[in-house]
């Protein structure tokens, strides 16, 4: 399931607890105990599974989702359709399919193969493989962004061809690492994948009877009525009124004031005093209502510190010339405070980087906010490291030990031997032997526009299958999973200098194989929970990866073809959503990691060499919290202490702008914190379904707008139709004598 399906609102405990784990000596039953009391220890094998209905439904939802979040992905207010609705909507189509198709068989020319439209009551078998190929469609394709760089930013012609097996090669490699390990990973009952408890909660709270209480709402008719009314209201801020995404009082207090305007702009600035009347800017960095309580007060806590303390801190200190640069900004700067002209040192001949012209230009130089975020990333991932070796490391050692072993099947393990055939290894080993072919012919022919050369997606591959099962291991026990980019980005940055296309590459190899082996490890679980047979669970995550692939980069193949400037915001007309933010975040990530490399940005020879100190700081941070919350054991509020969290908090900054985390974390404690204790009854009944109805309403106007309104040119003009927030003086520097467009020089 999707990361989203991942953090049901349900599970309001830290996932860092230690699970209980214990040596049962009766064959029947799984030796963790949350599986035992979630997972039901029952199959029937007759219970239909790929269907006609699971293809038709199946398909069209992947298609949807797929084509859904490539779209809006490009937009200002990005918005992330997750399986979700999916998951909801397709239970009354199912059942209405059930009732009006007919049962006839219908007989495969040719072949021995018959199948029914209709083979009887819809089930929670199809239901399930339904949300399997929605999820493939609602998870994203990580390589669609490197297409976008090439083509609306650095400009370069790029291969259909060549993109397109980039982007199903690095989504298809995941495949290879999940055969090989997945008897360790999903064969082993210590292996129990927490993540997909909610899930498995999720589908048997969907099947089964849901009766009208006196005075209430069903849970289809509470979606229905919630569904219409988003429909119906995302019209305000999409078309009529934009403005309503971001509203900043501090900025029409202070009009003339630059440092009113960086604390008060939503986008631009801290984001003091800034709110929305859009779901789609409250969910911008997540579900909130999708979000356990703890973790939102975690990353709230993790944005003050960052957003307010320590970010104005470097900024008014004027560390790293910080006042000579926006307060918040995901560009690239010079020496000179303006915009880091990438010409100069890229030649076009070669695309690479170009060493005279580097140094008769400038080093380059990022705002306070954005060089912070590299250095918390780095305290990040040692962070997490440290975390889980202080609050798992005793249980990931003993579930280790008892895996490696011949361990004993568990009931499920026993029922879904018995009942189903097994998926042959050879299907995963061609898979992984084809799929790195292309991905060796993507990278060496059509002129090595990509520039990764064999040696690097060789590396990068290694990196994979080394990290698979390690971070496999942790997500599997702890919910928790280490990401790889930076260290990838990092690692080819030093050996392979000056090459923009091959970082990314390789990072996209490297990281995201390994980021979709654990996705499919991780539905391959839900499926043995859920009883799914293995080879349908293959198929249908094989058909989905593929056509949710294409589709992504079908999408953005045609909006960056037919939209003029797409991604650039200096270009584009004003008020248009196409402004990318994630891909400009993207583009410049290939610049600091790619073009100029860690050896010139993160070293001696660069200007934030000092950032490497946040390792360390990352390495030492968990440590106060583990042992104070060891030491008095019964405040239990310091067991929710999540360091990783807390540092990781401010990851999605930028594209994510502060009235997003403001307005995610008032509405995320309002659900998750207030109504959770107030009214549990109500929460548990309606809450996940709201989300859903409010994410599914807006996804669809706005695909009715695009296409009745913003396609054919139908628009309106009044000062509303800003999707700013009106604070145009918060990315001034205030450095004496920078002169920038716009802004008063000091």
């Amino acid at each position: 399931m999707s990361n989203g399906n991942r953090n049901h609102a349900g599970d309001q405990s830290p996932p860092h607890h230690n699970h209980q784990i214990q040596d049962s000596q009766e064959e029947e039953e799984c030796p963790i105990e949350q599986v035992r009391l979630t997972v039901p220890e029952t199959d029937d094998p007759t219970v239909a599974a790929l269907t006609f209905r699971t293809w038709f439904l199946g398909i069209i939802t992947c298609v949807m989702l797929s084509f859904s979040n490539q779209f809006f992905g490009y937009r200002q207010n990005a918005l992330v359709v997750s399986s979700v609705a999916a998951q909801i909507v397709t239970l009354p189509v199912g059942k209405f399919m059930a009732r009006v198709l007919p049962t006839t068989s219908f007989r495969v020319p040719f072949t021995g193969w018959s199948f029914s439209l209709n083979p009887g009551p819809f089930t929670i078998k199809e239901h399930v493989l339904i949300t399997i190929f929605a999820n493939c469609g609602a998870g994203g394709v990580y390589a669609v962004s490197i297409v976008t760089i090439v083509k609306a930013l650095y400009h370069r012609p790029l291969n259909p061809i060549a993109a397109w097996l980039l982007v199903q090669s690095t989504q298809m490699l995941g495949y290879g690492w999940a055969g090989i390990f997945r008897r360790m990973l999903v064969d082993s009952p210590y292996m129990w994948w927490p993540g997909n408890m909610t899930s498995v909660s999720l589908f048997r709270t969907l099947h089964e009877e849901d009766t009208r209480e006196k005075g209430g709402l069903t849970r289809l008719q509470f979606f229905v009525i919630v569904f219409t009314t988003s429909f119906a209201y995302y019209v305000v801020p999409a078309y009529f009124f934009p403005t309503i995404s971001s509203i900043s009082l501090l900025c029409y207090i202070g009009k003339d004031s630059i440092l009113m305007q960086q604390l008060g702009s939503g986008l631009h600035g801290m984001g003091i005093g800034s709110f929305a009347f859009d779901w789609a800017t409250v969910s911008f960095i997540g579900d909130p209502i999708a979000t356990p309580g703890f973790a939102i007060i975690n990353v709230v806590v993790g944005f003050i510190l960052v957003m307010y303390v320590v970010t104005p801190i470097t900024y008014f200190n004027n560390i790293y010339q910080a006042r000579k640069f926006p307060f918040f900004s995901s560009g690239t700067f010079d020496d000179t405070g303006m915009k880091y002209n990438i010409s100069r040192v890229l030649n076009e001949a070669t695309f690479s980087f170009d060493v005279a012209g580097y140094e008769a230009y400038s080093k380059l130089h990022l705002s306070a906010f954005f060089a912070f975020t590299y250095g918390i990333g780095f305290a990040m991932l040692s962070a997490t490291i440290v975390h889980v070796a202080l609050y798992h490391g005793k249980t990931i050692w003993t579930l280790w030990t008892k895996t490696k072993s011949k361990f004993k099947l568990d009931v499920h393990t026993r029922l879904m031997k018995k009942n189903y055939e097994s998926v042959p290894d050879w299907w995963f080993h061609s898979i992984l032997a084809l799929v790195f072919g292309l991905s060796l012919f993507a990278c060496e022919g059509f002129g090595k526009q990509l520039q990764l050369p064999w040696w690097g997606l060789i590396l990068a591959c290694a990196m994979a299958f080394f990290f698979t099962l390690p971070v496999g291991i942790i997500q599997a026990t702890t919910n928790m999973q280490i990401g790889l980019n930076v260290i990838t980005e990092m690692l080819i940055g030093f050996i392979y200098p000056g090459k923009p296309l091959a970082n990314v590459a390789f990072k996209t190899y490297g990281y995201i194989s390994m980021a979709q082996a654990i996705t499919f490890l991780s539905d391959f679980k839900l499926g043995h929970y859920m009883k799914i047979p293995p080879k349908s669970m293959f198929v249908a995550q094989l058909v989905g990866t593929v056509v949710a692939s294409s589709v992504y980069f079908g999408t953005a193949w045609w909006l960056l073809s037919t939209i003029n400037h797409i991604c650039d915001a200096a270009a584009l007309p004003e008020g248009s959503p196409w402004t990318c933010p994630g891909d400009n975040v993207f583009y410049n990530s290939s610049i600091i990691w790619g073009v100029i490399g860690p050896l010139r940005m993160f070293t001696s020879k660069g200007v934030y060499g000092l950032l490497n100190w946040w390792f360390l700081v990352g390495a030492v941070a968990p440590l106060p919290a583990y042992f104070l919350s060891r030491r008095y054991p019964e405040k239990k509020w310091l067991r929710m202490i999540n360091v990783p969290l807390i540092l990781g908090a401010t990851a999605s900054m930028p594209p994510a702008r502060s009235v997003n985390y403001v307005m995610w974390g008032a509405v995320g404690v309002y659900f998750n914190v207030y109504v959770y204790r107030v009214n549990k009854r109500w929460w548990a009944r309606y809450a996940y379904v709201m989300s859903a109805a409010i994410n599914a309403g807006i996804a669809f106007m706005a695909i009715v707008m695009y296409f009745a309104l913003q396609s054919c040119d139908i628009s309106i003009n009044w000062w509303g139709l800003d999707i700013d927030d009106h604070c145009p003086l918060a990315s001034c520097p205030t450095a004496p004598g920078v002169a920038v467009e716009g802004c008063p020089v000091h």
